[in-house]
């Protein structure tokens, strides 16, 4: 896992004294196993801190299918999807509990479902003081 994470850090090129405010995982999270999300959130653990803030996407039923959206900023309070040409490869999405234990740096401050049975989700950094 530390070879993973290196890679998601060397991919990223955060400057070390980055801190982010907001991070937008759209949907992600549906695409990475336990153990990528893990090495993702290792890597940009350095970069959180207690107001930093997050938004993803998951499903309330693990039989919902994938989505099929891009995601985007329309407006600075505004964010955008339109639909993709082709469904990705790798879709194994996670209910609110699965995601809720991969997630050791934020947790869950607010869940809405939507009419599509996904789950638009606020997260809260969850870094000890």
């Amino acid at each position: 896992m530390a070879s993973l994470q290196q890679a998601f850090a060397e991919l990223a090129q955060i400057p070390a004294d980055t801190r982010f405010d907001l991070c937008l995982f759209w949907d992600l999270f549906n695409f990475l196993d336990p153990e990528a999300v893990s090495a993702l959130l290792k890597a940009l653990r350095p970069h959180l801190f207690t107001g930093t803030r997050g938004h993803g996407f998951a499903v309330h039923n693990l039989r919902t299918p994938q989505c099929g959206k891009v995601y985007g900023i329309s407006e600075m309070d505004r964010i955008s999807s339109r639909p993709r040409a082709a469904n990705l490869p790798g879709y194994k999405p996670y209910n609110q509990g699965q995601l809720e234990k991969a997630l050791d740096c934020f947790s869950v401050s607010r869940a809405v479902l939507l009419a599509d049975s996904r789950l638009e989700l606020l997260l809260s950094a969850n870094l000890p003081e």
